[in-house]
């Protein structure tokens, strides 16, 4: 039995949620273990913004867990915020946490995908591939098991049957080599109970996720999509977004609605020594009431400022939560992927 036969379906990030899921960083899988003790404030920055919105239950590897520690006991202090023991190697759980589903009659399950370090790229994920079942297991949610690698950060739903991803992810060999496009689709139906997908090419150069579409192009409500633009013919995001545009100007949505494109300009291009970083506007996240949006400072600060009016303007009924968007982003990712909403029922 699949969920959509019992009516089950993957609700828009924009809807209420419960709480936000969030794992805390692991040193030794980290590219740059040096800056751990950075890099935790930046994830404290976040637990506190999100928690100025709704509950979040941060999970912590057992070991770690030791509220002794001053920043863990300033945050387990607010009673908005809780603490979650489950074993994991990285803390990226937008892509191995579950994929959460509510039903016609408000029942809230989750769907546990394969996880396999996005293609390989990080041993171990032993334990990373055992976080979703046990989050479920934690809250007591019903679970669909899913016979596919797949990354929440991979994929974007509108709510009313339509998905938007990326063939550079999904239809990476390093994923599912065995399914067909058409294979993929299906299962995606199946599971998360949509009927369309639509699918831009590429996502953003430099993005090791092999192109997750959380940080190049997100639904900004039905029949609207927000990407992440460049202006530069020297930079290779130009053609890239230039590809996609052209790919959403002739599609439409599971509806059958042309798309309302909106545009946000990409911060300027920043290396880290030879690693280009991926900085995206696109990877905030919808809070209740909120959004909490990562912005980069330095040369950033105008398309900073163009960004945040651009979702106050498109959102005027949530408040616009800005973090820092470098403390995390040499780890590889940034809010987005940090996250992960559990809907209300």
């Amino acid at each position: 039995m699949y969920p959509i036969n019992l009516n089950y379906k993957m609700p828009a990030e924009w809807f209420e949620h419960t709480r936000t899921f969030i794992a805390w960083p692991v040193q030794a899988s980290m590219c740059y273990p040096e800056d751990f003790e950075a890099v935790c404030l930046g994830y404290a920055e976040i637990i506190e913004a999100i928690a100025e919105f709704e509950p979040v239950t941060v999970v912590m590897n057992p070991v770690d867990a030791d509220e002794s520690d001053p920043l863990l006991a300033r945050l387990f202090r607010n009673d908005r915020i809780e603490c979650l023991t489950i074993k994991h190697d990285d803390a990226w759980l937008r892509d191995n946490g579950p994929t959460f589903l509510v039903d016609d009659q408000g029942e809230v399950a989750g769907v546990n995908w394969h996880f396999n370090a996005w293609g390989g790229k990080y041993a171990q994920w032993d334990l990373d591939n055992l976080v979703a079942p046990q989050i479920l297991q934690a809250v007591g949610l019903k679970r669909f098991d899913a016979p596919l690698v797949m990354e929440g950060g991979s994929l974007h739903v509108d709510g009313e049957g339509t998905l938007l991803t990326t063939e550079e992810c999904l239809l990476n060999p390093n994923r599912n080599p065995e399914l067909t496009r058409e294979q993929i689709e299906a299962e995606l139906k199946k599971f998360l109970n949509i009927r369309k997908v639509v699918w831009l090419k590429k996502g953003l150069d430099g993005d090791e996720t092999d192109g997750h579409v959380d940080n190049i192009a997100c639904f900004a409500g039905p029949g609207k999509i927000l990407i992440q633009v460049c202006d530069d013919p020297e930079d290779e995001n130009y053609a890239i977004t230039l590809e996609n545009l052209k790919i959403l100007g002739r599609e439409t949505d599971a509806l059958g609605r042309k798309f309302e494109i909106i545009s946000i300009q990409q911060p300027p291009k920043l290396f880290d020594k030879d690693t280009r970083l991926t900085l995206s506007y696109l990877n905030f996240y919808f809070v209740n009431g909120g959004i909490i949006l990562p912005i980069f400072g330095g040369n950033a600060g105008g398309t900073d400022q163009l960004a945040g009016q651009a979702l106050a303007k498109l959102f005027p009924e949530r408040r616009i939560r800005t973090v820092n968007g470098m403390a995390i982003i040499r780890e590889g990712g940034n809010v987005h992927c940090t996250t992960q909403q559990m809907p209300a029922g």
